[in-house]
């Protein structure tokens, strides 16, 4: 089926409104969350299955995408497999099931968040916002004459500057959200960080319902650096404490 597209206004003082692609076979669900989208400011387009979504990726290179696991033709997570290969894009992925298990296949293949329906308007604005101010400050910072030097602890090396990460010389490849979870616990090594505060620097969250969100993104960590990079402090948060060489 045919993207459609539903544009908006820019935000007050910026030039050009982002442009996020919805994924979506549900009319009723699409078509309400491009016109809060459209009212937000957002140029917003709209794909009904699998394949068309990643037409629509690969033709629009959106600065975000909505995207549903359950889709005809190909499911969400083709969808990402497929766009992440080609022309790497944020996503937030939408999941009918309040199963772990999924939100870190989602993630694992490159999605940088996940909501279960059914969802609220205002959290799905809300986490698009924060996602796209992560995707601006990595650019601003990649971008900066003063980019910071990489960062090593242990057998990790992490490149600020260029956004890579090596662990004992071979490359791994993170998600944006990701990777500035990581920067974020590696530039403490050994000091216990909050779920909370993780949540407030990280995602950009004021308030701490998305603990969760927190923990499935360290999952998604330990799976792709390792299981013994990263402890748990139950009941308060996480510490980076790469093993003794």
């Amino acid at each position: 089926m045919p993207a459609s597209t539903l544009p908006g206004q820019p935000p007050s003082g910026a030039s050009t409104p982002a442009t996020v692609l919805v994924v979506e076979d549900e009319p009723t669900i699409a078509t309400a969350i491009a016109q809060r989208l459209s009212a937000e400011g957002w140029r917003v387009e709209v794909a009904r299955d699998g394949l068309a979504g990643v037409e629509a990726a690969l033709r629009l290179r959106p600065d975000a995408m909505v995207l549903d696991v359950m889709l005809p033709g190909i499911d969400g997570l083709e969808v990402t497999r497929r766009v992440q290969a080609e022309a790497p894009v944020p996503i937030l992925m939408l999941t009918a099931r309040d199963d772990e298990t999924d939100m870190l296949i989602g993630l694992g293949v490159g999605a940088d968040d996940y909501m279960t329906k059914p969802f609220s308007m205002r959290e799905l604005v809300a986490r698009l916002k924060a996602l796209l101010r992560r995707v601006d400050r990595a650019a601003a910072a990649a971008s900066s004459p003063e980019a910071e030097p990489p960062m090593t602890v242990g057998e990790v090396t992490i490149d600020r500057a260029q956004r890579r990460v090596h662990r004992a010389g071979e490359e791994v490849h993170l998600t944006p959200t990701e990777f500035e979870l990581l920067v974020m616990l590696a530039g403490s090594p050994k000091t216990v960080l909050t779920r909370e505060r993780l949540l407030a620097e990280v995602w950009d969250w004021a308030d701490a319902s998305g603990t969760r969100t927190v923990d499935s993104h360290i999952k998604a960590l330990r799976r792709k650096l390792g299981p013994d990079l990263i402890r748990t402090v139950h009941g308060v948060g996480y510490a980076f404490e790469p093993p003794a060489s």
